[in-house]
């Protein structure tokens, strides 16, 4: 234990207990209306947050020979493919089937696949780095292989926003494997323009573009006329710019959220830094969002220093994550990127993300402790 980087686990609990604090605040309203206990959530979420707990002590002492058991990640990627393949069966929410319900528990099996692709990718290449050097286009195929396989399966849910998400993370490790800067500098300049022209199709042609489903077409357009849809898709954006307008600098004061009383949709899950912002001011946020920053830091930092490649791409992995995941949920919170329900990091209400990401938390300061 003397051995712990308390630059990662000191700001790692610090969100956990500002995150139960704002999920108390932001649920009491929803919980008392739903279930006539202001408590559920709150209750809930501590629950949460000591099985992501226990988890991340697991992976701290998890000897790390047994994460490159190539029998053990074998094992793992069944677990994974039956996950995804079971959830499409399961009962639909708001038109996507995401959730495998347990009774007093729900897994979200693409959650789980964030953390099991993580590993993958960072044992299939730090096993390949001969084979990057002399010929990177051999070396990189099968983690592309297997997020295609992944890819169909999670568009199926739909789920979009974790595909983007679990992309980026994979991409980012592969480039940082030793892929010639060129290439990586090519192919993100070449997704990013097809991704905007993508975009821009859908903004000329609306519901004539092919493969846009009604749902996902009012997510775009809530992102560009908001108010105009102010009863509808937009209702979520519009009550986020009030409660961070209403907020201010220092804000209204916790448990004061005026959203939060049926105006908000979900406003302990996707848009609880809506409410942070409408009780907390941006003295709050900004505070928050300075810890969640210096966390993701270190972990790249960690990544970077270590002196074994699976490690470090295990720590780039990790960051890459939870940067990304920070930014879509922020982005689609102020107005700059279309809502995808996207959870923040050990902020927002729910359990798998909260457990899976304490587990990538662990292998973090795992890997710390094996470079001390």
């Amino acid at each position: 234990m003397k051995k712990l980087d308390y630059y990662i686990i000191v700001p790692y609990i610090t969100l956990l207990f500002l995150g139960v604090l704002m999920v108390y605040s932001s649920s009491s309203f929803v919980a008392l209306t739903n279930t006539q206990n202001s408590a559920t959530y709150f209750r809930n979420q501590l629950i949460y947050i000591t099985m992501g707990l226990a988890g991340l002590l697991f992976f701290y002492f998890l000897k790390t020979w047994l994460l490159k058991n190539k029998k053990i990640l074998a094992y793992a990627l069944g677990v994974m493919f039956f996950l995804l393949v079971v959830v499409l069966f399961a009962k639909k929410v708001n038109g996507a089937s995401r959730w495998i319900s347990l009774g007093v528990f729900n897994i979200q099996p693409v959650e789980v696949t964030k953390f099991i692709l993580l590993w993958y990718t960072a044992y299939i290449l730090s096993r390949k780095q001969y084979a990057i050097e002399k010929n990177w286009t051999q070396a990189v195929w099968p983690p592309f292989a297997v997020l295609f396989l992944v890819a169909v399966l999670v568009l199926l849910q739909p789920d979009a926003g974790s595909l983007v998400i679990i992309g980026v993370v994979m991409t980012i490790q592969v480039f940082s494997s030793g892929m010639p800067f060129r290439v990586g500098f090519a192919s993100t300049a070449a997704f990013s323009g097809l991704l905007g022209i993508y975009i821009r199709a859908i903004y000329l042609f609306r519901d004539k573009m092919p493969g846009i489903s009604e749902y996902r077409l009012e997510r775009f357009e809530a992102f560009w006329s908001p108010f105009t849809l102010a009863e509808g898709a937009g209702m979520q954006l519009v009550n986020s710019y009030y409660a961070l307008s209403r907020g201010g600098v220092l804000g209204v004061g916790l448990g004061r959220s005026v959203q939060k009383t049926g105006y908000l949709p979900e406003p302990h899950t996707d848009f609880i830094l809506a409410i942070i912002g409408e009780e907390l001011g941006l003295a709050g946020v900004f505070f928050l969002l300075s810890l969640l920053f210096f966390l993701i830091i270190r972990i790249l930092y960690v990544g970077i220093k270590s002196k074994d490649t699976f490690s470090s791409l295990i720590c780039i992995g990790v960051g890459t994550l939870l940067l990304i995941q920070s930014v879509i949920n922020i982005g689609g919170v102020v107005g700059w990127l279309p809502i995808s329900g996207v959870t923040l990091p050990f902020i927002s209400y729910g359990g798998s993300s909260m457990i899976v990401l304490s587990c990538c938390i662990g292998l973090v300061l795992n890997v710390q402790k094996n470079s001390r």
